[in-house]
């Protein structure tokens, strides 16, 4: 009995030392198993390498919270909770919390206008449940603090035509993104800076404001001339290899040798360059005259050789397709002129071909009198980013433009051209344009092969244009007539980040996540027979065990 209690004595001393050397290891090892096959709980090393950088408290405060949210968007709200858990596990100096900015009834409409002041702008959503629809207003948007710094953060991915289901889809698989490019904004300094291009009829900056407001958070951004290179060639290029990325947002005016020179010198020393250009001279806004029309001539821009080297062709030609933005017009006279939107084939909508992280989940882009694209043989790698639809024709210049237009009966059998590139993404090497050519000026050093680099070229400066209203610049993409939202916006800050993120934080776009969602028409119809077989089968199958036990047992004893 002694050698027994001896040993039972000693089994529990190991067994107690044994869980105390568990929880202590627990404590100093932690690890988390990603059993998911869509891998979404598993960060992208992007993200993690910006969480690391977070050495001091990071709140964040998330608006997904109510009682009469729908279903669909209750999976975003538990997908956002399950990210920042995850955020969370990984560095402890974030926190967060779910808010109801509009629970309280009675300061409901003042929680509103302050949100609205923010730039926090409220969705209306469709509520179906029980057969019933109702309607409810949620906030889908986050602020995350930091050192006495705020961002917001979008949470849900707007998509023209988009169900509820796939808009909740479409923001879960961009939920890392949002949160990693908001947290990126607080923990990262600005370093990198953008020359965007003036002198040669560029746009002007209130037209090019929202784009520039939009990336100012990442960037230094500063106008930039080329006047100079006539006589001081050297100094100017060396002031622009100063900036990371040049912009040149529709110029109107030819480039002269010099100036190409210098800025094919730019991109040899591995200079990026983002270029929206029109081979086309015709805006909507030149039809908006007293007859309703204008004519579209081609435009020299003296720059077809120095995109020819590199890998692409612009033609002065323009894009017609049937699946476009629509034109909004006046009828009528005096106060009963009323607004009505026509069918326009001149504002094709553009969507990504490919699965790029600039234009995957990417909505719809808006373009205006597009030019199509040729990709030719060079040193460069090419993706084709956007092309219009695949009802599309092209339609030669000179050509008379008429608002009349819209009353043609289109003929889809015209349309037969295929999609037209749009936008084309040009990496690696690049020949130098002036290679074995007559240099136009001189330069203390010139380069015939650059070093890698990158460049996008599209064939619409209208793309990067905002308008301009009564009450100042609107935003870029916003249809102010149809209350739509094009993609350009997103698209370009996502031209921007790529041509310059050496994190890789704009791969993160391309992650993948498979949300289910259940079937609201089919819960109505089969409500009751689901709460019937939930509730009445474990209790009919628990009398059948009853009664068969019973049985058994009386016929066991029985003798």
């Amino acid at each position: 009995m002694k050698k027994l209690l001896n040993k039972s004595i000693k089994h529990i001393v190991i067994l107690v030392v044994s869980l105390i050397l568990l929880n202590v290891v627990s404590q100093k090892v932690y690890k988390r198993f990603d059993l998911t096959t869509d891998q979404r709980y598993t960060l992208n090393p992007s993200a993690l390498a910006i969480l690391d950088q977070a050495d001091s408290p990071i709140i964040i405060d998330v608006f997904l919270e109510g009682e009469d949210f729908p279903s669909e968007f209750r999976k975003l709200q538990l997908e956002t909770r399950q990210l920042l858990e995850e955020f969370k596990a990984y560095n402890s100096n974030i926190s967060f919390s779910f808010i109801n900015p509009i629970e309280d009834e009675a300061t409901r409409d003042q929680s509103i206008q302050q949100l609205n002041a923010r730039g926090l702008t409220p969705m209306q959503l469709n509520v179906k449940e029980n057969g019933k629809t109702s309607q409810a207003v949620i906030f889908p948007w986050a602020l995350a603090s930091f050192n006495d710094t705020t961002v917001k953060i979008p949470l849900v991915k707007n998509t023209i035509g988009a169900t509820q289901q796939q808009l909740v889809t479409n923001s879960v698989q961009q939920l890392e993104y949002a949160f990693a490019d908001g947290l990126s904004k607080l923990v990262n300094p600005k370093r990198r800076k953008i020359a965007v291009l003036k002198g040669n009829g560029q746009l002007e900056n209130k037209y090019i404001a929202d784009y520039i407001k939009s990336i100012r958070d990442y960037y230094f951004i500063a106008p930039f001339t080329l006047d100079s290179v006539a006589n001081h060639a050297t100094s100017t290029l060396k002031k622009l290899n100063e900036y990371d990325l040049v912009i040149s947002a529709k110029p109107t005016e030819a480039f002269t040798e010099k100036e190409k020179f210098v800025l094919d010198q730019y991109t040899m020393n591995g200079g990026k360059s983002l270029w929206l250009l029109e081979q086309v001279a015709m805006d909507k806004d030149s039809l908006y005259n007293d007859l309703g029309k204008n004519v579209a001539i081609p435009m020299d821009l003296n720059l077809t050789d120095f995109f020819f080297k590199y890998g692409v062709r612009i033609n002065p030609l323009i894009v017609s397709s049937m699946y476009s933005a629509p034109i909004t017009l006046a009828s009528g006279e005096g106060s009963n002129s009323q607004f009505q939107s026509y069918p326009w084939t001149y504002s094709p909508l553009a969507k990504g071909n490919s699965r790029h992280p600039i234009v995957h989940n990417l909505d719809f882009l808006k373009f205006d009198f597009a030019n199509p694209m040729d990709t030719i043989k060079s040193s460069t790698k090419k993706t084709i980013l956007l092309q219009s639809a695949p009802l599309s024709k092209i339609e030669g210049t000179p050509r008379e433009i008429s608002l009349d237009m819209v009353s043609n009966q289109l003929d889809p059998k015209t349309f037969n051209k295929g999609p037209q590139t749009l936008a084309v993404l040009l990496e690696g090497t690049f020949t130098s344009a002036y290679k074995n050519r007559v240099k136009p000026v001189t330069l203390d050093a010139v380069k015939d092969t650059s070093n890698p680099t990158k460049m996008i070229v599209i064939s619409d400066g209208d793309v990067i244009k905002n308008d301009v209203g009564r009450n100042g610049v609107e935003e870029l993409g916003f249809d102010k007539y149809t209350g739509q939202t094009f993609g350009n916006k997103e698209f370009l800050v996502n031209a921007a980040n790529y041509l310059l993120d050496d994190t890789g934080l704009i791969n993160i776009r391309s992650k993948e996540i498979a949300v289910a969602f259940l079937n609201p028409e089919k819960i109505a119809i089969q409500k009751t027979k689901w709460q019937l077989i939930n509730i009445l089968l474990p209790l009919v199958l628990l009398a059948v065990f009853g009664f068969i036990f019973n049985y058994l047992r009386k016929k066991k004893y029985a003798k």
